[in-house]
């Protein structure tokens, strides 16, 4: 792709993820997306009718997603092709009474750390909420999406003359340094009333909330030839995005050799145990699902079966390059990223890097491979998570990337082409295991 191509691609990625400031919207903004495309909406409380052809999809707790296309002919339906990623990045949520007055003059609000986030990152710079609400109706209740999209909070620094040690390394205690000004003390309560104005409803009817702060400064794209881009929640929504990209190419096509499904699920951060987390049942159920509605049996189609866990890198910093594994560092636009630990944090093994590694090769996208240093411990993420449930042979790749969990983090542009034409060709392709560690490419 050109630079304006390239440009023009994360441009989109940056729009996607300014509408996604939670998991919820990510989900939302998916829904809007494969439901453009023709998708239809499945209900886990509901029997499923699956036609060949169809292109449907499935959420769970408004927060985790599953979509998945029939191929016609018969012979194509018995082997998955996954990607999977996850909708939630790390944040501070708010407690259920959350107002606190301070100094006798101001209102506060009480928040707790949602996943392992660059405390200082969300200091000094303009933020807001989002989540959903549970909204009292005529018949009963309903969970709202909401995003208050003005500048509403922020988490004032201490000045360095009063805090002199701050360059030096500081300890941050999020019950005391990481509390956002919302108010003055005469508005307080405020909180509820500006919620039910973006809900159109009574304060009374409020019955609960799932609410967290978002940083409000825009995505941008910069460098000398527009090389970079920054903005929130890079990871994991570039990931789940440029995926989803590939998926609706090939879904859309109808050119699929095996059965394409896409997934995103939510608490990755903080270690999927959850209804709607990797670790759950989620995608077993909806694959379970899936064979019966023609059938298969989910055991057999397993065994022939892929998946790529999408989940972003670690680009060797130019600050600090020593922190990175010598003859195991990605950089920023230099493409799709197969990482691997022997711990097995991430699931990738021989078999699963030489076949995706080699339709990244057919495909003309460059690969770059990630191991953390030996004496430092780092993330892990879904791939594993998830085999506990679904056993396949699974890759975990994802985009190298600077500041991972800061609230603003940095990508390469050439990167989100590089990684939704890999996906691209990955649904186009044919995946089959002849027998254990044997497979068929095409």
């Amino acid at each position: 792709m050109t630079t304006a191509e390239n440009r023009a691609a994360t441009e989109k990625l940056i729009a996607f993820i300014e509408k996604s400031p939670t998991a919820f919207h990510a989900v939302a903004a998916a829904v809007e997306m494969l439901e453009g495309c023709g998708f239809t909406r499945l209900k886990e409380n509901e029997r499923w009718t699956l036609a060949p052809g169809g292109l449907y999809f499935v959420t769970r707790n408004q927060s985790s997603i599953i979509a998945f296309a029939v191929p016609e002919r018969e012979e194509d339906r018995g082997a998955f092709l996954i990607a999977a990623s996850h909708t939630d990045s790390p944040t501070y949520k708010l407690k259920t009474e959350a107002e606190v007055e301070a100094c006798e003059r101001y209102v506060k609000l009480n928040v707790e750390g949602y996943g392992g986030m660059i405390a200082p990152s969300w200091m000094d710079r303009p933020l807001s909420l989002a989540g959903r609400a549970v909204v009292r109706t005529a018949d009963g209740i309903a969970a709202r999406l909401v995003k208050v999209d003005r500048d509403l909070l922020l988490i004032p620094n201490v000045a360095i003359h009063q805090n002199r040690s701050v360059n030096n390394g500081y300890n941050y205690n999020p019950a005391v340094d990481l509390m956002p000004l919302f108010a003055e003390k005469e508005q307080k309560g405020a909180l509820k009333r500006i919620l039910a104005g973006e809900l159109d409803c009574d304060e009374a009817d409020i019955l609960g909330a799932d609410l967290f702060l978002y940083n409000r400064t825009k995505g941008t794209v910069w460098g000398a030839a527009d090389e970079f881009y920054s903005c929130p929640r890079i990871d994991n929504l570039q990931c789940a995005y440029t995926t989803l990209m590939g998926f609706l190419d090939a879904a859309k096509s109808g050119e699929t050799r095996s059965v394409p499904v896409w997934a995103a699920f939510d608490n990755e951060e903080t270690g999927s145990a959850t209804k709607q987390g990797a670790g759950s049942r989620f995608l077993w159920d909806t694959l379970e699902r899936y064979g019966e509605a023609f059938g298969i049996r989910l055991p057999e189609a397993l065994a022939s079966s892929f998946m790529v866990s999408a989940d972003n890198g670690h680009a060797r910093h130019p600050n600090h390059p020593e922190l990175s594994d010598g003859q195991n560092a990605p950089h920023m636009n230099g493409g799709v990223v197969i990482k691997s630990n022997a711990a097995q944090k991430y699931t990738t093994d021989a078999v699963s890097a030489a076949v995706f590694g080699e339709i990244c090769r057919r495909a003309g996208v460059p690969v770059q491979v990630f191991a953390n240093r030996s004496d430092m411990a780092g993330g892990g993420t879904l791939g594993s998570i998830s085999n506990t449930n679904v056993a396949l042979c699974t890759v975990d790749i994802g985009l190298a990337q600077l500041a991972m969990h800061s609230s603003y983090e940095t990508g390469g542009t050439a990167d989100t082409g590089h990684m939704i034409a890999a996906m691209k060709a990955y649904y186009r392709a044919r995946i089959r295991f002849d027998g254990d560690g044997i497979c068929a490419l095409a």
